[in-house]
């Protein structure tokens, strides 16, 4: 049980920061900061890289988050 409940901690740890970076990046591409969001989405790409990396998020999750956040952008 205590190894569950580390991995919880952990994964719960992960995923909060990935929704927070996220919130980060739509914030700056919703008030029109391109270039500061181009500056935020490497860090984003990184961070769903090391999610998939841990385990925490499925691979072609991350891979579709980061295609449409990347497209966001574009807009």
């Amino acid at each position: 049980m205590r190894n569950s409940a580390r991995k919880q901690l952990h994964n719960s740890s992960v995923r909060s920061k990935l929704r927070r970076i996220e919130k980060e990046y739509r914030l700056a591409v919703k008030g029109g900061k391109k270039e500061e969001a181009e500056k935020l989405l490497p860090g984003v790409h990184s961070a769903y890289d090391k999610a998939v990396k841990s385990g925490v998020v499925a691979r072609p999750t991350a891979n579709r988050k980061k295609s449409r956040l990347a497209l966001s952008n574009k807009k």
